[in-house]
């Protein structure tokens, strides 16, 4: 985007540390790590200014600032547990007016739908401070096409204000936990699709997504309606991780003393 546009950051949370498939973000797909999957379908979109991958300052995340340097991707190294104070310093440091949520574990992100998301967010009469394509028990995509947008003024707030573990840990709640606290906007599909599981948490997740990229000979250029396409003709592909729980926006990381689980 260029001009008087707002400038539009997408920030990739990513971190070794998971509890279900630890090491996940940095998994083979097709001979690439899941992270550039990520990072070089993301950054197709047109409504984007910058990409930035934001991990931790753990030891072991420095393979992800490895691979994010070796592939010259911007990267900004934050607090572990606080992701809304590592997405804040992130969208700050790159002067984000908007700021895009996406994580590293959901290899068939879309351009197109990143896009829609934006281009909802943007066009909004009157504007709105949040905008998403999938809210908690709402939703139409298929789990791994989650995209959430907010204004910079939003996330600050949201920065100084939220107190409960699982705002600071899944970085948008506040926006939309309470009603009226922000003004929210849910984007929807033509279908329900939110029955398919694209998310990459388990190694059922990581075979199906393989299967979909061995499919497409290891490119990364199809697109979300192209393997919607494929798992409707190959219906035994989604029986893979059919039965797999999907985690909750108030499950979080052990090590604040509650739920197990982990947002990265």
């Amino acid at each position: 985007m260029t001009g008087d546009s707002p400038r539009v950051v997408v920030i990739v949370q990513a971190r070794m540390a998971s509890s279900r498939l630890p090491g996940k973000v940095l998994a083979d797909i097709e001979g690439t790590p899941m992270l550039v999957r990520v990072v070089e379908r993301a950054r197709r979109a047109r409504t984007l200014d910058t990409l930035v991958v934001a991990t931790t300052l753990d030891v072991e995340d420095d393979a992800i600032a490895g691979l994010c340097e070796e592939r010259g991707f911007a990267c900004h190294r934050g607090s572990t547990m606080d992701v809304l104070d590592r997405f804040y310093q992130a969208a700050r440091q790159h002067q984000a007016d908007v700021v895009v949520r996406l994580t590293a574990d959901c290899p068939l992100i879309d351009p197109e739908v990143i896009d829609q998301t934006v281009g909802a967010f943007l066009d909004a009469d009157p504007p709105v401070d949040f905008a998403a394509n999938r809210l908690p028990g709402r939703r139409s995509s298929p789990i791994g096409l989650d995209t959430e947008v907010c204004s910079m003024a939003a996330l600050e707030r949201a920065w100084r204000e939220a107190d409960q573990v699982h705002q600071r840990e899944h970085v948008m709640p506040y926006l939309y936990d309470e009603p009226g606290r922000f003004r929210t906007l849910q984007v929807w599909d033509d279908h329900d699709y939110s029955h398919y599981r694209w998310t990459v948490d388990t190694p059922e997740d990581l075979e199906l997504v393989r299967r979909v990229y061995s499919y497409f000979n290891g490119r990364d250029t199809f697109s979300w309606k192209e393997v919607l396409e494929l798992v409707e003709r190959e219906p035994w592909l989604a029986k893979i991780n059919a039965e797999v729980a999907h985690k909750t926006e108030y499950e979080v990381d052990s090590r604040w003393g509650r739920r197990s689980g982990g947002s990265d």
